[in-house]
């Protein structure tokens, strides 16, 4: 199992986005190899903040009803996986490990329901954010499918 990262869920959904057609070819390859892909609550919190922020201040500038309509069509793509009731204890041990600070505390509690769920690979392409968490395999969508 995959989980695709934040920046994975938007650039699939966004078919002007120049990489577009780099994280459908990683999906494809992916998944013609038997591989299924997830997200977390948390990934579709992230979205909603990048999608309906103004493009002036890098985001998408989509509508509420807009934004709907793609989180609509990911939960049809891929699995939601919701949040297990041990995430914050799995997420603080995380942190507190690996001298987690700033933004790598998000990066955290993606790999601790990662680690819940039994998710062991994440497709993203901010590969360092997670390449200092051992036991998960950082893919990167430009490396699958060239």
């Amino acid at each position: 199992m995959n989980l695709a990262d934040t920046n994975v869920l938007l650039r699939c959904t966004d078919a002007s986005d120049p990489t577009y057609p780099v994280v459908w070819r990683a999906i494809s390859t992916l998944e013609s190899n038997g591989d299924d892909f997830c997200f977390f609550p948390q990934n579709l919190y992230e979205f909603w903040v990048f999608a309906t922020r103004p493009k002036k201040v890098n985001g998408l500038g989509l509508s509420i009803v807009e934004c709907e309509a793609r989180i609509a069509t990911l939960k049809q793509l891929f699995m939601f996986l919701p949040d297990p009731p041990d995430l914050f204890d799995s997420w603080e041990q995380l942190v507190s490990r690996h001298l987690c600070h700033g933004k790598m505390a998000h990066d955290a509690r993606l790999v601790a329901a990662m680690q819940l769920h039994g998710v062991g690979r994440i497709l993203t392409f901010n590969v360092t954010d997670f390449t200092r968490f051992p036991g998960i395999a950082v893919i990167d969508p430009a490396t699958v499918a060239p």
